[in-house]
């Protein structure tokens, strides 16, 4: 199914349908900051990393169509690698030259695409957010587009790395307001990999201050988990 063609359009929106209604169900999917997404034109959004779950969740409650990095790994399995595609997902290889998905979410902002990265490279071990690695946000200097920083959060407790399969749970997400080109211009790597987590950060400590997830991080300080 070519990307962008207007049947992988029409399977997008339908399974964006299906997936919002699903998540709206089991997880009671909550969406904020949504007008911060520009209508037109390419962007990288950028989020925290809590679970499998993250990608269909972000991508539902995004008012765009959207691609995303994903791990070369999960698409060798032909009818899931299939799935993956139709929808957005680019091949990363994480373990050795990332160039090759690199060089494909450069395609898809030139293509005027939103493109999700999430620069921690893996999934969170304990659901705080992990160190930003520099080279995914460079991507959005060298395309000279936006960053948008976005935040899950719940997801990490609907599934944990060590679950092998997801549970029931409250997820949200909301989407921060962009960096523009112009304050990503001066940033070096490892500034730009700072403010973008700096950024991410704000956008979870929004999340954490709703009363679903503050009742429940209040609960876990009394019992003395981590």
């Amino acid at each position: 199914m070519r990307r962008g063609s207007r049947i992988q359009k029409i399977w997008y929106g339908f399974a964006k349908s299906v997936v919002r209604s699903f998540v709206s169900i089991v997880f009671g999917a909550r969406y904020s900051g949504c007008r911060n997404v520009p209508r037109r034109g390419a962007a990288l959004l950028v989020s925290n990393h809590q679970s499998h779950l993250d990608p269909p969740l972000i991508g539902a409650g995004c008012p765009r169509q959207m691609s995303y990095l994903a791990r070369r790994t999960l698409f060798r399995f032909a009818p899931f690698g299939w799935l993956l595609e139709s929808v957005g997902g680019i091949p990363i290889d994480r373990d050795g030259s990332p160039l090759g998905g690199i060089r494909a979410a450069l395609q898809a902002l030139e293509r005027g695409e939103v493109v999700l990265v999430f620069p921690e490279g893996t999934r969170t071990r304990d659901g705080e957010i992990g160190v930003f690695k520099p080279g995914l946000a460079l991507v959005a200097r060298r395309a000279k587009v936006p960053i948008i920083p976005a935040a899950i959060e719940g997801a990490y407790q609907a599934w944990p790395r060590d679950a092998a399969l997801p549970h029931p749970g409250t997820i949200h997400v909301h989407y921060g307001k962009p960096l523009s080109v112009e304050e990503i211009a001066p940033c070096s790597e490892q500034e730009l990999a700072a403010l973008v987590q700096q950024r991410v950060s704000e956008c979870l400590a929004l999340l954490r201050q709703r009363d679903e997830f503050a009742r429940r991080r209040l609960r876990r300080g009394r019992c003395g988990s981590p």
